[in-house]
């Protein structure tokens, strides 16, 4: 079942249901004080689809995107199962559309992601994504915090 997941997100600390099929239920907040602008669409609601995700991402951010770190943290029934840290800006030589973007600009992207062929266990996820302007972690300038819950194995 193909299935649309949608969501815009503008205040801090509101929690949205936004993602339901029968094997897949997800929502998310944001995990720091400050609102954004951010849409995401994500097709189809679903684990069990073998050819991965399509995403397509607005964000209107608050800061110049000269340095670009993104860190996530993926916990499963409670256990910390995954960390991992990226590089996308680094203000020399980047690729991603985001480097060099200044405050107030909208990015409008289309990407894939390819860790739906992932075989989800059954369980409860959370999944922290944040996105810091500096290698040492300490001026994040986005936070947002999905709970996935997986209804059934793939196996």
């Amino acid at each position: 079942m193909f299935g649309l997941l949608f969501f815009i997100l503008f205040t801090p600390g509101i929690s949205e249901f936004i993602c339901t099929s029968s094997d897949l239920e997800m929502s998310y907040t944001f995990c720091d004080c400050a609102a954004h602008v951010f849409i995401f669409n994500l097709t189809p609601c679903s684990t069990m689809n073998n050819s991965g995700w399509n995403a397509t991402l607005t964000w209107i951010p608050r800061n110049d995107i000269r340095f670009l770190k993104i860190v996530f943290h993926v916990w499963y029934d409670g256990a910390r199962a995954f960390h991992w840290k990226e590089l996308l800006c680094s203000g020399a030589d980047d690729e991603y559309s985001v480097c060099g973007m200044l405050k107030g600009e909208s990015l409008v992207t289309a990407f894939d992601i390819k860790g739906s062929r992932i075989k989800f266990p059954k369980g409860n996820y959370s999944i922290i994504v944040q996105g810091f302007s500096d290698d040492s972690e300490k001026n994040m300038i986005i936070c947002l915090n999905f709970t996935m819950i997986v209804k059934r194995d793939p196996f």
